[in-house]
C-alpha cells in the first residue's frame, strides 16, 4: 500500500459505500417484525458467496456482542461469539447514525493486512436497531470497487488543477498586498520618530488582508490540490470560511477604528459615517458567531 492509496480510497469512499449499501438493502431484511438471527445470518452469507472476495460476515446484538461466529472463507470462527465490539468505529458509527457506514482501513485480526468493514443496522417494526451486520473486505478489494472509471478521474483531474490555479493567484495576490504593506513603512516613514497612527492602520489593513488570502489559499492547496483530509476541530469542515471572515472583520474594525480617529480631528460631523462602518462590522461578527454555532459538529456524536 502506498499513500496514493488512501487518497484514492478517499476519493472513491461514496461509491464504495453505495455498493455495500446496495448489497446489504438487496438482502438483509430490516424494519420487519420476528426478526431474529435465524433469519438474517442465511443472507449474510449469501452476500459472501456472492461477492467471493469478502473475509468474514458476522452479526452484532444492539449492545455491541457478536452473537455469531465470523463466517470466513472456508470456515467459521465460533470463538468469536460473545465478543463485545461496542468501541468498534464499524459498531457504534451505524448505531449513531443509523445508516450503512464503512470505516478507514485498520489492520485485521484474521489476517493481518488492511481492512474495511461495511456495517448495517438492523431495525424492528418499531424502528429500533436490534443488529448490526457487519462484512470485512480486504482493502485491496474495496479499491477496486472504488476506483473512478474515465469521467471521474478526468473531472478529478480537472478540478485539481483549477484549485491549484486559482490558489497560486491568490498567493500572489497576497503577496503583492504584503510588499505593498512593507513598502507603505519606507513611503510614509514610519518610524518611532516619525509615526503617524492613519499611515499605521493603512498597512495594518494591508497586511491583515494578505494574511487572509494567503492562508485562504494555503488551504486550498492542502485540502484540494494535496488532498489532505480536512480536520474536524470546532469549526468543522467551514475553518476555511469562518478564518477568511475573521480576518476580514478583523481588517475592517482597523478600518472603523481609524475614520473614527480620522473624522474625530478633522471633521465630527462625519463621525456618524464611521459608526455605520462600526455597525455593519458588528454585524458581520455576530453573524460569524451564529454561523460557527449551528455548523459546530454535536460533540456528543463525536
Amino acid at each position: 500500500m502506498v499513500a496514493s492509496d488512501i487518497q484514492d480510497f478517499s476519493l472513491g469512499r461514496t461509491k464504495a459505500r453505495a455498493y455495500f449499501c446496495y448489497l446489504f438493502s438487496k438482502n438483509i431484511p430490516n424494519r420487519l417484525p420476528s426478526l431474529n438471527v435465524d433469519t438474517i445470518v442465511p443472507r449474510l452469507l449469501k452476500i459472501k458467496d456472492d461477492i467471493g472476495n469478502c473475509e468474514s460476515v458476522y452479526l452484532l446484538d444492539y449492545k455491541g456482542a457478536q452473537v455469531t461466529p465470523s463466517y470466513n472463507y472456508n470456515s467459521s470462527r465460533e470463538e468469536d461469539i460473545g465478543i463485545i465490539r461496542a468501541d468498534r468505529a464499524y459498531y457504534y458509527r451505524a448505531i449513531r447514525e443509523k445508516r450503512c457506514t464503512i470505516t478507514d482501513p485498520y489492520p485485521s485480526l484474521i489476517t493481518g493486512e488492511l481492512t474495511v468493514t461495511a456495517s448495517q443496522p438492523i431495525f424492528d417494526e418499531d424502528g429500533h436497531v436490534i443488529y448490526v451486520a457487519c462484512l470485512d473486505m480486504a482493502f485491496e478489494d474495496v479499491l477496486k470497487i472504488s476506483k473512478q472509471n474515465t469521467p471521474d478521474i478526468f473531472y478529478a483531474k480537472l478540478f485539481k488543477y483549477s484549485y491549484a490555479t486559482f490558489a497560486f493567484a491568490l498567493v500572489a495576490i497576497s503577496m503583492l498586498l504584503f510588499f505593498k504593506g512593507l513598502t507603505s513603512f519606507v513611503v510614509h516613514e514610519i518610524t518611532p520618530m516619525h509615526f503617524k497612527i492613519k499611515d499605521v492602520f493603512e498597512a495594518t489593513i494591508l497586511l491583515t488582508l494578505a494574511l487572509a488570502i494567503f492562508d485562504l489559499a494555503k488551504t486550498i492547496i492542502e485540502e484540494e490540490v494535496l488532498g489532505r483530509l480536512k480536520d474536524n476541530n470546532s469549526s468543522g469542515p467551514h475553518k476555511t470560511m469562518v478564518k477568511f471572515l475573521g480576518s476580514i472583520i478583523i481588517a475592517l474594525s482597523i478600518e472603523a477604528l481609524m475614520l473614527v480617529f480620522k473624522f474625530a480631528i478633522t471633521d465630527p460631523s462625519q463621525l456618524l459615517y464611521s459608526m455605520y462602518l462600526v455597525g455593519g462590522v458588528s454585524a458581520l461578527l455576530i453573524g460569524l458567531a451564529f454561523y460557527i454555532k449551528y455548523t459546530k459538529p454535536d460533540e456528543n456524536n463525536s
